[in-house]
């Protein structure tokens, strides 16, 4: 006899296939059902959280951790809740069960904690350390990476001797950055250390709030002789007097609400109208074969292939008078660098950017401009073309990066 799934069950399987009212209408069978069975309020709250029903999603979920304190997938969701709706004390600590989640590696690969045994084995509890050595772990993505990049100086006058592990892909963001932490990238190249944190840790650990963001650093600037060539480059590709708009619609595939925050480059279309402006497209991944694709008024250079790595993209932006993005990685690039950065972002947000907000604490110069409903794009569109074509030109003709 066939499976039949459960009403918990079906409540996750319509979330994920984007039916939010069915997946929430199961789900409140399932917790009438069984108010005993913690699999249905955080079914429900996850399609509630995806709904923005933010409030009702922290009370599923509050619910679930009360009836099975030792599952991490609730407490995780939980975090998720209290940080967008800017409940961050309790959200930080709900943060920490990540660690548990299946498939979630630990910040520092126990091999290696063996290895440093006497030296070692102890995660950082933010005090003071001025003769020990602190290895700060990029632990997340890129975007996460570079977000939370700006803690470093903090940590460091609290532990002079920095050593920072991260992939040998944002490598580049990390050198670019002010300060004198050793940076490794292979878990071999790793000297011995006292204490260990995750990157992701620290605002936690030095009790961030909403209004008691550490600053952007100063400095994270682009190599200058990669300024020059793509200077050059650019100047060559593009009309003179253009403005220069980048763009990236999607994000990495294999991330898990990918299917809710990227969208297809052809959604861009109000852009490829405007007067006066070069389109550049930084897209990178699958999603980079639609630039050949393209038919529009704009002239649009599809950069992608060009860009090996982070450091030729931080050289691009310094170019460009706007970016367009998708919640992926070149908007904190965009944002940490101050760059005028338009943010599409999905009806259900990730929490960084909070809730309600045309504005981010994170990056003051990122507009964010949301979906009033899953799925609809095009009010989000439009705002971000208004932020885009907002901006003055210069007396020259020229547009104004500043």
């Amino acid at each position: 006899m066939p499976f039949a799934p459960s009403d918990s069950d079906l409540c996750e399987i319509r979330r994920r296939e984007g039916r939010l009212d069915e997946a929430v209408a199961y789900g409140r069978r399932a917790v009438v059902h069984d108010p005993g069975d913690p699999a249905g309020w955080y079914n429900l709250g996850l399609a509630l959280y995806d709904r923005l029903e933010i409030a009702a999603s922290i009370t599923c979920e509050r619910r679930a951790v009360r009836l099975r304190p030792d599952w991490p997938g609730p407490h995780f969701e939980l975090a998720e809740g209290l940080l967008l709706s800017g409940q961050w004390e309790e959200g930080w600590r709900e943060y920490e069960w990540r660690w548990r989640l299946p498939g979630v590696p630990p910040p520092v690969p126990p091999a290696i904690l063996e290895r440093h045994v006497h030296t070692a084995g102890r995660l950082w509890d933010g005090r003071a350390m001025p003769s020990g050595t602190l290895l700060l772990v990029a632990d997340q993505g890129f975007g996460d990476t570079i977000q939370f990049a700006r803690y470093l100086p903090m940590a460091a006058a609290l532990c002079p001797t920095l050593v920072v592990a991260c992939s040998p892909e944002i490598l580049p963001v990390i050198r670019a950055l002010p300060g004198r932490h050793r940076i490794v990238t292979d878990w071999e190249e790793a000297p011995p250390f006292d204490v260990y944190a995750a990157l992701s840790g620290l605002p936690r650990l030095f009790g961030t709030g909403i209004d008691t963001i550490p600053a952007l650093l100063p400095g994270l600037w682009a190599e200058p002789e990669r300024v020059e060539r793509w200077t050059e480059r650019l100047d060559g590709l593009l009309p003179r007097g253009y403005r220069r708009v980048g763009l990236v619609w999607a994000g990495r595939p294999t991330h898990g609400n990918d299917r809710n925050r990227s969208l297809t480059l052809a959604r861009l279309a109000p852009f490829f109208a405007l007067e006066k402006t070069a389109l550049v497209s930084l897209q990178k991944g699958p999603a980079q074969a639609e630039a050949a694709r393209y038919y529009g008024t704009a002239p649009l250079v599809d950069l992608g292939p060009e860009l090996e790595s982070f450091a030729d993209t931080m050289a691009v932006l310094g170019q460009l008078d706007h970016v367009v993005c998708v919640d992926t990685a070149v908007a904190h690039l965009a944002g940490a660098m101050g760059h005028p950065t338009a943010v599409l972002l999905p009806y259900a947000p990730d929490w960084r950017w909070l809730l309600g907000r045309s504005g981010t604490p994170w990056y003051p110069t990122v507009t964010l401009h949301r979906q009033p409903a899953p799925g609809r794009w095009e009010e989000a569109i439009r705002g971000a073309v208004a932020a885009v074509t907002g901006r003055k030109l210069r007396a020259s003709g020229r547009p104004s990066r500043r």
